[in-house]
């Protein structure tokens, strides 16, 4: 019986060893192109554009199947827009005023990766969901030569008058949403990959006023390109 427990324990150990040498662990950075979609107060569609953001950050493979890996980590991810003046947007194309919205998150991604063997290295195919918290962030207005910053604060219910506070635009703290990339590993461990996200909460706070006819739905969207190495 006794030999029996031992080797049981011996087999767990080996397979919980093996499991750690699998696992690989990396560091990953490259810009993003962000935008900021959705509708404003009225329903109308958002007219933003795009922004260049980054990202950066560490990972972490964990095998749960021959080729297949659970892949999350720890990134900080810039996102954000252009011209959407105190959340009433304008066409950069119509008007000289323009408007930068940068904010940033930490962002923990939970995808599952397909990794299989192609050439000299692997192909990489992934997809999944992503939560993000808001920690910083600035709006910054130009129009001609005044340029006017406002700096992000984090809040799901804000009043009428904090909306139209000059010093802070507010944002919700909490974004989640969608991943998918897709790209190629060299045999030494480099890696690029192209993804994209989709933001699936609203991140504009709700205004706490009876009065005002709020339906203004914002959500993060993007691209962006990865170029990282596994050690």
């Amino acid at each position: 019986m006794k030999t029996k427990i031992l080797a049981v324990i011996a087999v767990t150990m080996l397979s919980v060893v093996s499991l750690q040498a699998q696992v690989s662990f990396g560091v990953v950075a490259g810009p993003n192109f962000q935008n900021i979609t959705g509708k404003d107060h009225y329903g109308e569609k958002l007219e933003t554009g795009l922004i260049m953001g980054f990202h950066a950050g560490v990972k972490v493979n964990v095998p749960v199947a021959t080729d297949f890996f659970f892949q999350t980590g720890l990134l900080y991810s810039c996102k954000g827009s252009k011209n959407d003046f105190l959340r009433i947007t304008t066409k950069s194309t119509s008007s000289e005023l323009n408007t930068t919205t940068r904010v940033g998150y930490i962002e923990l991604p939970l995808n599952l990766l397909f990794r299989p063997e192609f050439g000299n290295g692997h192909i990489l195919l992934g997809f999944g969901p992503y939560v993000a918290l808001g920690i910083a962030g600035k709006q910054v207005f130009e129009y001609d030569n005044f340029s006017y910053e406002q700096k992000i604060k984090f809040s799901n219910l804000i009043s009428w008058d904090e909306y139209w506070d000059m010093d802070h635009a507010y944002y919700r703290p909490f974004d989640a949403g969608a991943n998918i990339f897709a790209g190629y590993e060299l045999e030494m461990g480099l890696f690029f990959h192209l993804n994209a996200q989709m933001g699936l909460l609203k991140i504009n706070p709700k205004i706490d006023d009876d009065e005002v006819d709020d339906d203004a739905v914002y959500k993060n969207t993007g691209f962006g390109i990865s170029i990282g190495y596994n050690f």
